[in-house]
């Protein structure tokens, strides 16, 4: 698998921007298909780091519905996403904005 599909892109929100600073871990937005090995080769290869630890959450897309003219039911799609911790001493520049 092209280790470019599997990182969609990075999650950057207060609480991921917090658990970079006080645990070094990063938050990836992966495709749905990507096992753990794959995200944590894929992280290691692109940003030249050591990583440590991968924890991986499924959310399931949610119900719409639109009442435009006719009832119309409709599902979100599924994303995942990964929490990717990093050894000591070691960073990925792209959460550290302009420090």
């Amino acid at each position: 698998m092209n280790y470019r599909k599997v990182i969609i892109g990075p999650i950057i929100t207060e609480k991921s921007i917090k658990l970079v600073e006080l645990e070094n871990k990063y938050t990836f937005e992966v495709a749905n298909d990507a096992t753990k090995g794959q995200i944590k080769k894929a992280v290691e290869d692109i940003f030249d780091v050591k990583v440590e630890q991968v924890n991986v959450l499924k959310n399931r897309g949610r119900l719409k519905r639109s009442l435009v003219g006719r009832r119309l039911q409709y599902r979100s799609k599924d994303t995942k996403k990964a929490v990717v911790q990093l050894a000591e001493k070691n960073s990925i520049k792209i959460f550290e904005g302009g420090k």
